[in-house]
């Protein structure tokens, strides 16, 4: 369990209703398999680690709200990854600014201890920034379908229902940013 989820669950616990035992399990299990994927997920909106966590832990609560409808979702997975989407969403709209500035704090997260040298890291870290940046400035509907596709790996079914939209408007979406974000990447001199 790592240590998002720990807190999750640490979290969630005492703010749990007095319900059988199974309703229980049930939340404490949908946070140890899909915390770590929801957080993937509000972190490639967000790019900051704090809010991120929020959003999924307002996702849980979200969750607990309405668990008596867990037994009648047919894919937990999409219908999670659906809330905290919508969650980071509302976020982004009622705040309507981002920060040009990424935290220190979360690249000294992801530097990893071996492997690669430091300033190669920092390098390498530095072109993932880029990158981000560059697909910030695609179309808002490719945007979404790329970093459900690349960065979440979901499938072109379960991105068209994160979306409500078709699967072949998904495909299109995908398609058209990976198109416009390789003649971006082209002409900033970044090797793909």
């Amino acid at each position: 369990m790592s240590a998002l989820q720990g807190q999750l669950v640490g979290w969630i616990a005492p703010v749990l209703p007095a319900k059988p035992l199974d309703t229980t399990d049930t939340i404490a299990a949908l946070v140890a398999e899909y915390s770590t994927t929801l957080y993937r997920v509000a972190f490639s909106v967000t790019r900051n680690a704090a809010e991120a966590e929020d959003a999924v832990q307002e996702t849980f609560l979200r969750v607990l709200r309405h668990q008596s409808q867990i037994a009648e979702i047919r894919d937990l997975r999409v219908w999670l990854v659906r809330i905290v989407w919508n969650v980071v969403l509302d976020r982004k709209r009622r705040v309507k600014t981002r920060p040009e500035n990424e935290d220190i704090d979360d690249h000294v997260r992801t530097l990893t201890s071996g492997g690669r040298a430091a300033d190669a890291e920092v390098i390498s870290s530095e072109q993932c920034a880029h990158i981000l940046r560059l697909i910030d400035r695609l179309p808002h509907k490719e945007r979404e379908a790329l970093l459900l596709s690349a960065m979440q790996e979901l499938s072109t079914v379960e991105i068209a229902a994160v979306l409500e939209t078709t699967e072949s408007s998904v495909r299109s979406r995908i398609f058209r940013a990976r198109r416009e974000l390789a003649i971006m990447l082209e002409k900033a001199g970044i090797p793909r």
